[in-house]
C-alpha cells in the first residue's frame, strides 16, 4: 500500500468530471506508477492510449518496467517506453511512457492526438523545457480541437500560482505522502575546502554513525568519479559504490538503482538524476552537497556553458525526502542553517536558460511566430527567443516573416537540433550523408569517449563503426546510437573507407558556421571562432597541430572556451560551402610587432579571416579605422592625456552628473564606442602609433560640444577662480571630491562663503595650506572653518611661522600671500 493509493479514488472521480487536474505527492507517494496504472480502468479512456511524459531517460524506462512487472509483463505489452535511442511499444501497449521531445513530435503529427485518452506530465516541477513547451501545445490543442483531452500535471514540489495562471481554475489534488521524519544534520563546509574531500569525510560519519545505504548527490560525473576514487579501498568490503548519471553504461544505471545484496550497504554516488522518479530501495541516509550543475544558454555567443551553483530549497526538500521512503531517515547537509533561508525557492525553469532554436522552429512548425502566441507558465526570454530566430533564419529554416521554410520543415523531420539537421541535409547533397548522420547521433548524445580520448570527432566516428578504441566504451550505447545514424541517414548505405578529417571537419563547419576556429599565432593551441570569441585546446591535444577547426562543443565560458569536440577543416572548403556568409571588405587592422597600420583587403566568416592580400595605397579613412582599433585595443589611457585634457573630461563628467541631459555622456565606455564621432576626425594624416603624440586631445573632446555649450562649460565648471588676494587660482576637478582649489590660508582671509561651481549646486573643496605649502585643513564650508577650527589651527602655527599673520578675526583681516608687514619707523 502506498500513500497515493487512498486518493486514486478521488483522482478517477475528478478526472470523469473535469478534463484538467492538478495532482501534488511527495517524493515516495508512488504517483509516477500508480496514477497511469489506475487510469487504465477509466470509462472515458474508450480503448485509447494514456501517455506519460517522463523528463529524465533512465526514469522513464525504470518506471515502465516497474509498472510492467506489476503487470507481470515486459515492457511494451500494456505499458511502453519510447526514448529517443530505445523504444519498446507495440499494438497491445495502452500506457507509453515517452521523454525529450517525443510528444512535441507525436502532437506536429497528430494535433488532435487521436489515439491518447490522457496526457501526464511527470515531475512537472523540474520544468524542463520539452515539459513547458509540452503543455503549451497540449492545452492549445485540448481548447481547440479535443475539449475530451484529460491533462493531468503530477509534482512533487510545486508552486501552483503561475500554473493556476495558464491553467485556470482546475482541481488540486494533494497526497499526504509517507510521512517518515527525516533528522536534518548540517555540516557546513570549511572556506577553500574540495567538495569531494567534504563528502568523502561525511561519507565516513555516515557509515560509521548511521545504517542503512547512503544516496549521496554531487553536481556531477567529475565530482562523482573523484568521490569514488578516495572511498575505494577505504571501506569495508560489505560496502558497494555504486556512482549514477546520465552518461553511465545502462546496466551500471540498473545496478545503482537495484537493492544492495544481503549482508551489503551501498554508497550511490549521484546527480540530480536521483532527484526525482527514482526508487532506489534501502537508502536511508541521503548525503547533500548543496551543489547543482546546470546549462545555461549565452545568446550572445549562442553557447551553452555548464554553470555549478547553489541548489533551491525544492530541490534540497527533494533530495532530503529520498531518505524517508521507506523509515525514519538522516539527511546530511554540506551548507549551514543560516545558508539554508538564503536558498532561491525553486530551481529556474529550463525555458529561461536554454537553446531555444528547436523549439522556436516546432512553433513555426505550429503556425506561432512569436511566443505570445501561445499560453506559457514563464514567456521565453527575448534576446533568446531573437537569437533562435536569427540563427534559423542562417540556416535558412525561417524565411524573413518567421515562417517555416521547406528546409525547415525537413529538417524538423529529423527529430535533432536544427543545426545537426542542416548538416544531414546538406551533407547529402555534397555526397557525405551517412557520416552527417554519425556525427548529428554522436552530437545528439552525451559524449561516447572519455574526455582523456581528446577533442577530436573522427575518432568517435571509429569508435562508433568499431575501429577506434573501444575500452571503457558502453557497447550498449554504441548500438543504441547506431540505430539512430540508421534512422537519420534514410537509407544510405554506410561508406567502406573511414572519413577524412577534413570531411568530418567541413559537415561540422555546416552545423556550426559561428564556431568555426583559426588559430591565433604562436604555439599555444589558442584559437578564435568566427562568433568573436576565443577558445582553446588542452597542449597535448593531437587536433592542437592544425590551423583550422570546426569546433561542435565547447564550454561556453565568456572569454576562452575550451573546445572539448572539434576536427580539422579546409578553408577553401569553408569558402566554398558557407559562400552565402561569407564577406569580402576592406579593412585596417593594428599591427603591435610593427607599431602601425596595416591595410588589407579580406574574406571573414564572422570575425575570422579565411583569405587576405594587402593594400599597397588604402584611402586615409581607412587607414583611421586601423587606428581607431589600436586605440580599442589599447584602451583610452594610451592615448596623450594632457592635464588640460584630463581637466576638461573631469569638468564635463560634473556636469553631466547634476545636469543629466544636457551634456554628453564623457564616460570611457561611451568614448570607446564612439571614436568615429569624436576621434577620428582628428587623426587625418596619421598612420603609425607615435603619430599620435601630436594629438590636441583636449581639442578633440571639445568638439563634442556645440559652440554654446563650450560657453556654458567655462561659466559653470571654470577653470580658475580669483581668490581675495586678486590672485587666480587653478581648480582641480580630477581631485577625489573634486573641484578643489588649494591656497595659502592667510590669502583667503576675508573670504566668509565657499565658492560653488555647477550653477552654485557644487561647492569647491578648499585645500588651506601652511606658509610652508603644506595641507592645514580640508573643508567645503568655509564660513564654519573661519568660526569652529581656525582658532585651533591659529594657536599651533602662529608659534611655528611667527612672521606670518595669524590674527584672532581672519573675516575682518586682509588677506596676503607674504610675512607680516614691518612697522614703519
Amino acid at each position: 500500500m502506498l500513500p497515493i493509493d487512498q486518493i486514486l479514488p478521488k483522482l478517477t472521480q475528478t478526472l470523469a468530471n473535469s478534463t484538467t487536474a492538478l495532482l501534488q505527492a511527495p517524493p515516495g507517494a508512488g504517483k509516477t506508477t500508480r496514477v497511469p496504472l489506475a487510469l487504465l480502468e477509466a470509462p472515458w479512456r474508450e480503448g485509447r492510449r494514456i501517455l506519460m511524459l517522463e523528463p529524465r531517460r533512465l526514469a522513464a524506462r525504470s518506471a515502465a518496467r516497474f509498472m510492467a512487472g506489476q503487470l507481470g509483463e515486459k515492457p511494451g505489452q500494456t505499458v511502453g517506453y519510447r526514448t529517443r535511442l530505445d523504444t519498446r511499444v507495440s499494438s497491445q501497449t495502452r500506457i507509453e511512457v515517452v521523454t525529450e521531445g517525443i510528444l512535441t513530435r507525436l502532437i506536429q503529427s497528430d494535433p488532435m492526438l487521436e489515439d491518447y485518452a490522457a496526457v501526464l506530465f511527470d515531475e512537472f516541477h523540474e520544468r524542463s523545457l520539452q515539459a513547458d513547451l509540452g503543455l503549451a501545445l497540449v492545452r492549445e490543442s485540448q481548447q481547440a480541437l479535443r475539449e475530451d483531452l484529460r491533462v493531468l500535471v503530477m509534482s512533487a514540489t510545486l508552486d501552483t500560482a503561475p500554473l493556476a495562471r495558464v491553467l485556470g481554475d482546475v482541481p488540486v489534488i494533494t497526497s499526504e505522502g509517507r510521512a517518515f521524519d527525516v533528522d536534518v544534520l548540517y555540516r557546513p563546509s570549511p572556506r577553500n575546502a574540495r567538495v569531494a574531500d567534504q563528502v568523502t569525510a561525511v561519507i565516513h560519519e555516515a557509515l560509521r554513525d548511521q545504517s542503512g545505504s547512503l544516496l549521496v548527490f554531487l553536481p556531477g560525473a567529475g565530482e562523482i568519479r573523484r568521490v569514488e576514487q578516495q572511498l575505494r579501498g577505504q571501506d569495508p568490503e560489505q560496502v558497494v559504490i555504486a556512482p549514477l548519471y546520465g552518461n553511465l553504461k545502462s546496466d551500471e544505471q540498473d545496478r545503482a538503482i537495484a537493492p544492495a545484496a544481503e549482508g551489503q550497504r551501498k554508497v550511490v554516488l549521484a546527480t540530480a538524476i536521483a532527484e526525482t522518479s527514482l526508487t532506489i530501495d534501502g537508502i536511508r541516509v541521503v548525503i547533500d552537497s548543496g551543489q547543482q550543475r546546470r546549462a545555461v544558454f549565452d545568446p550572445n555567443s549562442g553557447m551553452t556553458r555548464l554553470v555549478t551553483g547553489r541548489v533551491s530549497k525544492a530541490s534540497a526538500e527533494q533530495r532530503k525526502g529520498r531518505a524517508g521512503r521507506l523509515e525514519p531517515g538522516v539527511c546530511y547537509r554540506l551548507w549551514s542553517e543560516s545558508e539554508q533561508f538564503g536558498l532561491a525557492d525553486f530551481t529556474p525553469p529550463e525555458i529561461q536558460e536554454a537553446d531555444l532554436a528547436p523549439l522556436v522552429l516546432e512553433l513555426a512548425q505550429w503556425g506561432a511566430r512569436s511566443p505570445e502566441q501561445l499560453e506559457w507558465i514563464d514567456l521565453p526570454p527575448a534576446a533568446h527567443w531573437q537569437q533562435a530566430v536569427e540563427l534559423l533564419q542562417w540556416l535558412d529554416m525561417l524565411d524573413a516573416d518567421g515562417a517555416i521554410t521547406e528546409h525547415g520543415k525537413a529538417a524538423r523531420e529529423m527529430g535533432v537540433h536544427p543545426r545537426l539537421a542542416h548538416m544531414i541535409l546538406l551533407g547529402r547533397n555534397i555526397g557525405h550523408g551517412y557520416l552527417a548522420a554519425e556525427l548529428a547521433a554522436l552530437l545528439e548524445e552525451r559524449d561516447l569517449a572519455a574526455r582523456s580520448a581528446g577533442a577530436d570527432m573522427q575518432e568517435r566516428v571509429r569508435i562508433l563503426r568499431g575501429q577506434g578504441t573501444r575500452h571503457g566504451i558502453d557497447i550498449a550505447r554504441v548500438k543504441a546510437i547506431g540505430k539512430s545514424v540508421s534512422r537519420l541517414a534514410g537509407g544510405l548505405d554506410r561508406p567502406a573507407e573511414l572519413p577524412t578529417d577534413d570531411e568530418v571537419g567541413r559537415l561540422l563547419a555546416l552545423a556550426y558556421p559561428d564556431r568555426v576556429a583559426r588559430k591565433r599565432r604562436g604555439d599555444a593551441p589558442r584559437y578564435q571562432l568566427s562568433n568573436g570569441r576565443g577558445a582553446l585546446l588542452r597542449d597535448d591535444d593531437r587536433l592542437a597541430r592544425h590551423q583550422w577547426l570546426a569546433t561542435a562543443e565547447l564550454d561556453g565560458k565568456a572569454r576562452e572556451a575550451t573546445i572539448y569536440l572539434a576536427a580539422p577543416v579546409d578553408p577553401a572548403l569553408l569558402a566554398q560551402d558557407l559562400a552565402g556568409h561569407v564577406q569580402e571588405l576592406d579593412e585596417a587592422i593594428w599591427d603591435d610587432s610593427r607599431g602601425t597600420v596595416v591595410a588589407r583587403r579580406v574574406r571573414k566568416l564572422g570575425q575570422v579571416v579565411l583569405e587576405e592580400t594587402a593594400l599597397p595605397a588604402p584611402p586615409p579613412e581607412l587607414l583611421q579605422q586601423g587606428l581607431l582599433a589600436a586605440v580599442r585595443k589599447k584602451g583610452l589611457n594610451s592615448l596623450p592625456w594632457t592635464p588640460a585634457a584630463n581637466q576638461w573630461l573631469a569638468r564635463v563628467a560634473l556636469l553631466v552628473r547634476y545636469f543629466p541631459g544636457d551634456w554628453p555622456d564623457v564616460s570611457e565606455r561611451w568614448l570607446l564606442e564612439h571614436l568615429e564621432t569624436w576621434l577620428a576626425p582628428f587623426l587625418a594624416g596619421m598612420n603609425r602609433w607615435r603619430d599620435l603624440e601630436k594629438l590636441d586631445l583636449k581639442q578633440a573632446l571639445s568638439s563634442l560640444l556645440e559652440y554654446p555649450q563650450q560657453q556654458a562649460l567655462e561659466e559653470l565648471a571654470p577653470t580658475r577662480l580669483t581668490i581675495p588676494t586678486g590672485q587666480s587660482v587653478t581648480l582641480d576637478y580630477t581631485a577625489e571630491n573634486g573641484p578643489v582649489l588649494a591656497a595659502k590660508l592667510q590669502a583667503l582671509f576675508g573670504w566668509t562663503e565657499t565658492p560653488r561651481v555647477a550653477g552654485g549646486r557644487v561647492p569647491v573643496v578648499i585645500h588651506l595650506l601652511s606658509p610652508a605649502q603644506r595641507p592645514l585643513a580640508v573643508t567645503a564650508d568655509l564660513a564654519s572653518f573661519w568660526q569652529n577650527a581656525y582658532p585651533d589651527v591659529r594657536k599651533d602655527m602662529r608659534g611655528r611661522y611667527p612672521k606670518h599673520p595669524w590674527p584672532e578675526d581672519p573675516l575682518i583681516a586682509e588677506a596676503s600671500q607674504g610675512t607680516k608687514k614691518r612697522p614703519a619707523r
